[in-house]
């Protein structure tokens, strides 16, 4: 065979290896779970950990917003960590009139983070849960 017939042959199959080898690395990693507000724009992503460094999964992440005239409505929201211990909550309101508290629980061992959207509209806690 010539080059020129060969160079086709090379070309399609270096593209099926990239393509293959490009599905494999996003079936290995797990999807984030997320769940929606619906009152902003703004999001709050989490990586839950223990004490030896190691991703916590089904760490609960919970919160509630209150909202309307004189703060009468509320949505109370919860989510559960991937097995990478990740997990986003989006559609915070931008402008809250007080900050929010995530309560982020697992087993017995829990903490408490604040989050001001109208300041850090895209907010990134790494979370380590310890037992003291």
């Amino acid at each position: 065979m010539r080059l020129w017939q060969v160079r086709p042959i090379i070309f399609l199959s270096a593209i099926l290896v990239f393509v293959l080898w490009g599905a494999r690395v996003t079936a290995d990693s797990p999807e984030v779970p997320v769940v929606d507000a619906g009152l902003g724009s703004c999001r709050a992503d989490f990586i839950v950990k223990d004490g030896a460094g190691k991703p916590i999964f089904n760490a609960k992440i919970s919160t509630t917003i209150k909202y309307g005239f004189l703060n009468k409505r509320k949505s109370e929201l919860e989510i559960g960590t991937n097995s990478d211990g990740k997990a986003r909550v989006t559609g915070l309101p931008d402008l809250p009139k007080k900050p929010l508290e995530f309560s982020i629980k697992s087993g017995n061992v829990s903490t408490t983070v604040t989050d001001d959207p109208s300041t850090d509209c895209n907010a990134v806690f790494n979370v380590t849960l310890t037992v003291h």
